[in-house]
């Protein structure tokens, strides 16, 4: 039975104490009952010699501190999940907001998981095709991996998240492949983007979406990826399906931490943040995987905005510590309207090597992306020598990568947010563009590959 409490001692805002409490534990859920009857939930954040420190999910007002009464439910936070799930929406605590009736649970499992056992993990090595050939051409995405984007404050990246939903899929396997979409601290008009861009598409008969908005409590972002981490396990290794969940904004998540931290009055680590923002993102980010005797996996791309753009903020620099790479968006491709605003340089996925070549894309994929970056970062070059002492200065050879780098933003990085492109088609056009260089240039590739795909570019 749970166990009830009249002793509500103090109420601050989200917080509340509750004296005098026997076998409470940490992260326990509760239910504060008010005087006339309707219910709360709360979550428990510190237990000290009787006394807890709860969080509550709703807002505090009209809690009556000698008629409401607490109650403690012996569990922690819990999803019921089932395969009816997929093409339904969600709270931030996992109840429906599509009109739809409450999910039959098939079981109910704790919001915070376990993590893989590092012994039974699987090594990330199939290739995941996104439709989008800054990312499929140069910076594959494996499956298991997690690969986050690092955007801007004002950059479309609600679009590009919405197109890889809608897009990805594991090439060549007719396994089921799912996605699991977690939106935190997002405006209504953002809310209404991704749920109208999944439903015209057809993509939410394959999704599942949890969405939490701006004016929806701190404490409920705190749960909602891990809501939608519950469903992606449930789904991947109970029902082996390939699962790939899109979180964003990490940086609306973060911020929710250091709100609960600072009500906590605990002791603030950089810029504001708790202490323990590593092993918090680390307990999100490390559910992805693959696992050994299962054939389903977790692929995860977390999406966050990095405050006053800067990569050395913590919540960017914690998370590339974590995660397997990076996809960056950049403002300066963003004012020269490329669509998306992938800056391919400085962007790095650590397992592509692993997910490219003959059985998996084409066997010339590695040689092209090496080629590919280098005639970019060398064109790039020539172009800021051309700023600097005009274009008279530049040899022929330096204008034709000048030229190359201008042709490689405007028609392989700029594809807009409705192409899909199949890989095939990825290195078809970027043959295309290193048609631009003289054979003698293609230095990364092998002569097989140049003989069977090199032809001079034509306009």
């Amino acid at each position: 039975m749970p166990r009830e409490y009249r002793t509500i001692q103090e109420v601050a805002g989200p917080l509340m104490l509750v004296k005098g409490v026997e076998n409470v534990a940490y992260n326990e859920m509760g239910e504060i009952e008010l005087a006339d009857g309707t219910k709360r939930r709360c979550k428990v954040l510190e237990i000290d010699e009787g006394n807890a420190l709860v969080q509550l999910f709703e807002s505090s007002t009209g809690i009556n501190l000698e008629s409401s009464k607490v109650r403690f439910l012996g569990k922690a936070m819990e999803l019921g999940v089932s395969g009816d799930m997929l093409g339904r929406m969600f709270d931030g605590i996992g109840r429906p907001i599509d009109g739809g009736p409450e999910i039959i649970p098939e079981k109910r499992m704790d919001i915070n998981g376990l993590p893989i056992n590092p012994a039974a993990r699987a090594y990330p090595e199939e290739f995941i095709q996104t439709g989008v050939s800054a990312i499929d051409g140069l910076n594959t995405l494996v499956r298991g991996q997690k690969l986050p984007i690092f955007s801007c404050s004002g950059l479309p990246h609600a679009n590009l998240a919405a197109q890889i939903a809608r897009q990805a899929k594991v090439r060549g396997s007719q396994e089921p492949f799912a996605v699991v979409f977690a939106a935190m601290g997002i405006t209504f008009e953002e809310a209404n983007f991704f749920m109208n861009s999944f439903k015209e598409t057809g993509a939410i008969d394959r999704a599942v979406m949890f969405l939490n908005l701006a004016n929806d409590p701190a404490v409920e972002r705190t749960s909602t990826p891990r809501m939608a981490l519950t469903a992606a396990e449930y789904l991947a290794f109970e029902k082996d399906m390939h699962v790939l969940v899109i979180l964003t904004d990490i940086t609306n998540y973060a911020d929710s931490l250091r709100e609960i931290s600072a009500s906590r009055k605990e002791v603030p680590g950089r810029r504001g943040y708790p202490g323990y923002m590593y092993t918090d993102l680390a307990s999100l980010y490390e559910r992805a995987g693959r696992q050994l005797g299962h054939k389903g996996s977790i692929t995860m791309v977390p999406i966050l905005t990095m405050p006053e753009d800067d990569k050395t903020h913590p919540i960017p620099d914690l998370t590339g510590y974590i995660t397997e790479g990076q996809i960056i968006l950049s403002r300066d491709l963003y004012r020269k309207n490329l669509q998306p605003p992938i800056d391919v340089l400085p962007s790095l996925s650590r397992l592509k090597d692993k997910g490219v070549g003959e059985g998996k894309t084409r066997a010339d994929h590695a040689n092209t992306m090496n080629q590919l970056f280098a005639a970019y970062s060398r064109g790039k070059e020539a172009k800021e020598l051309m700023v600097v002492l005009g274009e008279a200065a530049l040899t022929e050879m330096d204008k034709l990568y000048a030229k190359f780098a201008d042709e490689f933003e405007k028609q392989y990085v700029s594809q807009g947010y409705n192409t899909n492109r199949d890989i095939e088609d990825t290195l078809d056009l970027g043959w295309k563009l290193m048609g631009i260089l003289p054979k003698s240039e293609l230095k990364r590739i092998k002569d097989t590959f140049i003989e069977k795909y090199y032809k001079p570019y034509t306009e």
